[in-house]
Parts: C-alpha cells; sequence; structure tokens
C-alpha cells in the first residue's frame, strides 16, 4: 500500500461522506480517510499526510475555504494539493475556488462509479 494514492475525504454529510468512502475504497490503489468537518480534517493532517485531499465547499462551522487558507498558513501542509466538492458550479464560482488555491473542482453530485477513476487523474494532472 505504500504506492497508494493518500486521499483524504472531507464532507459534513454522513451519506455523502459514506458513498464518497465506498467508491474510494474500491480502488485497491486509493489509501482512504475520511473526516467530518474542516477542524477534524486539520487535526487528521497533523499525523497522517495525504496526497490529495477531497473538500466539501458549504459546511458549518469551518467552511471548505477557510480550512484550505488554514492548512496553507502551515508550511508542512501547505503543498497538499486540494479539490472543493461542491453543487455551486456557476463560472463565478470556480474561478473562486481556483484563486483561493484549489487544485480543481469536483462537481456534485459526483458518479460515485467514476470518483476514484477522476480523483486519480485529476492527481496525476496536478502532479505535472
Amino acid at each position: 500500500m505504500s504506492d497508494a494514492l493518500k486521499v483524504l475525504y472531507v464532507d459534513d454529510e454522513d451519506d455523502i461522506r459514506e458513498i464518497a468512502g465506498m467508491a474510494l475504497q474500491l480502488d485497491p490503489d486509493i489509501e482512504l480517510k475520511t473526516s467530518a468537518s474542516g477542524a477534524d480534517a486539520l487535526s487528521v493532517v497533523q499525523d497522517w499526510v495525504p496526497d490529495l485531499i477531497l473538500l466539501d465547499v458549504m459546511m458549518p462551522g469551518m467552511d471548505g475555504p477557510q480550512t484550505l487558507n488554514r492548512l496553507r498558513q502551515d508550511p508542512a501542509r501547505a503543498s497538499i494539493p486540494v479539490v472543493f466538492i461542491t453543487a455551486r458550479t456557476q463560472p463565478e464560482d470556480m474561478e473562486m475556488f481556483m484563486e483561493l488555491g484549489a487544485a480543481s473542482v469536483i462537481c456534485k453530485p459526483f458518479d460515485p462509479m467514476t470518483l476514484a477513476t477522476q480523483t486519480r487523474e485529476l492527481f496525476s494532472t496536478i502532479q505535472r
């Protein structure tokens, strides 16, 4: 599992987190952890550094953009690529997410059957 793509999936909605988790765990080349909040995600990355974070935009407490901002303030974690997962897909929203430092955006609702492939493809694109 050492060559596996380490992915942290962050979403406050249990059902969506569970569906995404199952979809991503079906891929033997993905090592997955999940978080239910931005604060929890920041805690997880202190002990486990993912290769990629899939981050919900709209969450109570600390939303996705605030979580990304906090990540970028930590020099040891600032370079982790973050992909927002959101239903907010208007061009101005997408532009704002990219300006905030997102590496990409996955639109909700996502297709569970292709989420793992989409995640791996995004990661390889980001790494180029």
